[in-house]
Parts: structure tokens; C-alpha cells; sequence
């Protein structure tokens, strides 16, 4: 029997019932649900509301059916429409007329807005600890890579040659936006909607911010059509995990790179790669594909949920029991890629001599001659024309920078002097930057001990 039934004549169709159950997707929020219950319950005997012999009655029969679903005991039924319905119906069976009084000054709204808001704080903080652990896997591969030295690309291209462990240090930038970001968000979901009833609120005396303190949270919203009809705060979260997940899909992109013969850079533990069905050969980088793959679920939550919500009139609309389904995937798939990500990475070792000797004299080393006759008082944009022509002397002779005279460099500018071939290694190129937070050793380092400092 349907909570609005006494308003018919006949009952829902099955084949409708069917159609508009959430139980199978909304299952997931019985913890949340008897959580803001029990929070209710106790709010309602200290207003005097219902009874405490009927409040503590009430408290036992919903930590037994939370017992019972934990243990697969009382099945997700869909005839019983969602979560909400299959708790209270079965507190009835447990405890009578009073079981019936757990809805007093409390509607459907604000009970799932209210369960919404438990769980997203649930999945904030797992979120946070996993990027977490993530930056701590990176951290130890700059640790273990301090000294190795690869090109930096720009489009693609080879462009300056930098230590490995900046490059990794880049990633941990960017996680602790996305941290940044979820502690934000934690703040605007840490608020109760509970009390807000289904929109305007009840006549009977409530305390809107006990039953808030109660359940851990920061106050509570304070418009009643707010509280139940909007969904900001989970296309937030939504927001945040698609901007984590196209980090982490930037670097799955170059691990892939890294793993290809051409880069020959990046070995994948047999554990963590795939075969081919017809090719032996074959050994593939799978994990980090399915990552780069996954971000487009997690997208499709965003724009899922922004175009369920666009048109809707306040206050509640059923169509918001849409909203879930996008909540659950998108928050379970970055848990999931935040993870293997990270095993990923503990699992792979990275060729620490593939690059560096190649890059010795390579054409990436031009802006360490620009800078050179800058420091001879060379106008920067003059400086930029004289070692393009160089550059274009290689380029035709099929030469390195360390190849051509110290005259080939005179001809082009009287300011080159024999020095200049100290430049043409990669590491002095590394070494030689003076910039804060720039790719030279020493302000790796500080980065390094900044990091380990912040992130235990």
C-alpha cells in the first residue's frame, strides 16, 4: 500500500510502480536514511512531539532493520517504490501505529534531499582521501626519479628538457586544486534540509538546528523551497570529479605515450597490462586506457543532471529522482580511477636513462642560447632571430647544437663565445634555471620537501 493511497480509488499499476521505483538505485542510501531518522525521532521527543517511550521504541526497531539490511535479511523489494518506504513500512510491521509516527513534521522532500546530503559528505571525504593517497604515489615516484631528465613538450613537440620529478610534481599541483575543491564543497553539503518538510515548512514546534547538530552538520538551509527542490550542491560534486577525472585522464594519456615503443619511457607491471587475442607480442596499457575512457560517464553525469534540473519549477519534481543514478556513477568511477591510478603508477617503473644523452646537444636546448645572449645585453627578440638562423644551419647540415664551430656561431652573432658549449647538456639545462618553481634541482627539491610537509 502506497503512503497516498487513501486519495485513490485504485492502485497503482504494477507495470507504473515498476516504472517509477528507485529502490534498486536509492537502496544505497539505508545507512543516510536511518541516520536522519534517528536524528528526527530524538528531535522529536525533546519538542515533546511524540513520546520518549515511543522514541526509544522507535530507535530500536531502526538499528534492527539497518542490521537486517546489512545481512541481505529484508530484500530490496521495488514493489515497496524506494528505500524510504521499504524502512518505514517494515518499522510499522515492527512496532504498530507507533512506527507511523516517524514521519511527523517530515516529508518525502526533505527526507531524500536530507539522505542526499549525508552521502554526499560520505563520498567527499573518501573522495579527498583517495586524491590523497594518489599525490603521496606521486610524491614517492619524484622521490625515486629525482634526478631523472626527459623532454617537456609544448603541441606535442620537444621543447625543454626537464626533470621527471617536476613533471610528477605537476599532477600533485593539480590534485590539491581538486582537494581544495571537495573541502569547498564539503562545506555547502554539510547543511541539513531536514525540517523544511515539502516545501513551506510545518506548524508543529520543530528544531530544525538540533536535529542538524545531531547528524554532525554545519546549520541547516534556511529556505524551506530551497532546501527541498535544489540539486547545486550535487552537480557540484559532479562538477569536481569530471575536472579529477580529466587530470587524471592527462595523465593516463601520457602514461600510455610513455608505454609505446617509440617513447620507451614507461614499463607496465604484467599485473596491471593486457595481451592481444592474435598478436604474442602484444603487451598493452589497458588500466590507464580505461581511465582516459571513463571520463566520459563521468561527463555524462554532469550534463545528465544539469539537463534534468535546467527547466524545473520549484519546488520538488519527480523528475529529480533522476538525480541518483548520476550522484552514484559519477562519484563511484573517480573513486575507482583515483585508486588504480594510483596502483597503477606504484606498479610501473620508468627507464631513468632513456633520454638524457639523446637530449645532449638536441635542438630543445635553443632557448638556453636565447637566454645566453640576453646575458650579453642582446635584445630578447634579436636574441630570438640570431638562434633561429642557428637553428636553421642544423636543421639543413643535419647537425646538433654541439656540433656546429665556435665560428658557425660567430658568423651569426660575434657574442657567442666558447662557453657556450657548457649549455649543451640537458641537465645543465635543468640546472641552470633560476626561476621559482621552475624545473632546476634545487627548486625541485623545495617542492619535494614542501609536498612531504603538507601532504602525511
Amino acid at each position: 500500500m502506497a503512503l497516498w493511497d487513501s486519495r485513490f480509488k485504485k492502485s497503482l499499476a504494477d507495470n507504473a510502480l515498476r516504472f517509477s521505483s528507485s529502490i534498486n538505485i536509492d537502496g544505497k542510501f539505508f545507512n543516510e536514511d536511518i541516520d536522519g531518522s534517528k536524528a528526527h525521532v530524538k528531535m522529536l521527543v525533546k519538542q515533546k512531539i511524540i513520546l520518549a517511550s515511543e522514541g526509544k521504541l522507535i530507535f530500536k526497531a531502526l538499528e534492527e532493520i539497518r542490521k537486517e539490511i546489512s545481512s541481505g535479511k529484508l530484500k530490496l523489494d521495488w514493489r515497496k517504490e524506494d528505500i524510504h518506504s521499504l524502512i518505514e513500512d517494515r518499522l510499522v510491521e515492527k512496532v504498530g501505529e507507533t512506527g507511523k509516527k516517524l514521519h511527523t513534521a517530515r516529508s518525502r522532500n526533505d527526507q531524500v534531499a536530507l539522505d542526499e546530503r549525508l552521502y554526499m559528505k560520505k563520498e567527499i571525504a573518501q573522495l579527498t582521501k583517495l586524491a590523497r593517497t594518489l599525490q603521496k604515489t606521486l610524491l614517492k615516484k619524484a622521490e625515486q626519479y629525482k634526478n631523472t631528465i626527459l623532454p617537456g613538450y609544448t603541441h606535442l613537440q620537444r621543447a625543454q628538457p626537464i626533470l621527471f620529478s617536476h613533471h610528477m610534481l605537476a599532477y600533485v599541483s593539480m590534485l590539491e586544486r581538486d582537494v581544495e575543491r571537495l573541502n569547498d564543497c564539503m562545506e555547502r553539503a554539510n547543511k541539513s534540509p531536514l525540517g523544511a518538510g515539502a516545501l513551506s515548512g510545518t506548524t508543529l514546534p520543530i528544531n530544525r538546528e538540533y536535529s542538524s547538530k545531531l547528524l554532525g552538520m554545519n546549520g541547516i538551509i534556511e529556505n524551506s523551497l530551497d532546501a527541498v527542490s535544489s540539486r547545486d550542491v550535487m552537480i557540484e560534486l559532479i562538477s569536481i570529479c569530471s575536472i579529477v577525472m580529466m587530470n587524471l585522464s592527462r595523465l593516463s594519456e601520457e602514461l600510455v605515450l610513455w608505454s609505446s615503443q617509440e617513447f620507451s619511457f614507461a614499463v607496465f607491471d604484467d599485473s596491471f597490462s593486457t595481451g592481444s587475442s592474435l598478436m604474442p607480442q602484444k603487451k598493452n596499457p589497458d588500466i590507464a586506457e580505461l581511465i582516459r575512457g571513463k571520463v566520459g560517464r563521468v561527463y555524462g553525469s554532469l550534463f545528465g543532471l544539469l539537463t534534468v534540473m535546467k527547466a524545473l519549477p520549484l519546488a520538488y519534481n519527480r523528475d529529480m529522482q533522476e538525480d541518483k543514478v548520476h550522484l552514484f556513477d559519477a562519484t563511484d568511477t573517480t573513486k575507482d580511477c583515483l585508486h588504480l591510478t594510483s596502483e597503477l603508477l606504484k606498479h610501473t617503473r620508468f627507464n631513468k636513462n632513456r633520454f638524457e644523452k639523446e637530449l645532449d646537444g638536441d635542438l630543445l636546448l635553443s632557448t638556453d642560447l636565447v637566454d645566453y645572449l640576453v646575458r650579453k645585453n642582446v635584445p630578447f627578440r634579436k636574441a630570438h632571430n640570431l638562434v633561429g638562423k642557428i637553428v636553421a644551419l642544423c636543421v639543413d647540415q643535419n647537425k646538433k647544437l654541439n656540433q656546429l664551430t665556435i665560428i658557425d656561431y660567430k658568423k651569426i652573432s660575434p657574442k657567442f663565445e666558447s662557453d657556450i658549449f657548457k649549455l649543451f647538456t640537458a641537465y645543465a639545462s635543468v640546472k641552470n634555471k633560476k626561476s621559482q618553481g621552475s624545473t632546476s634541482p634545487q627548486e625541485v627539491e623545495k617542492q619535494l620537501k614542501y609536498w612531504k610537509n603538507k601532504i602525511k
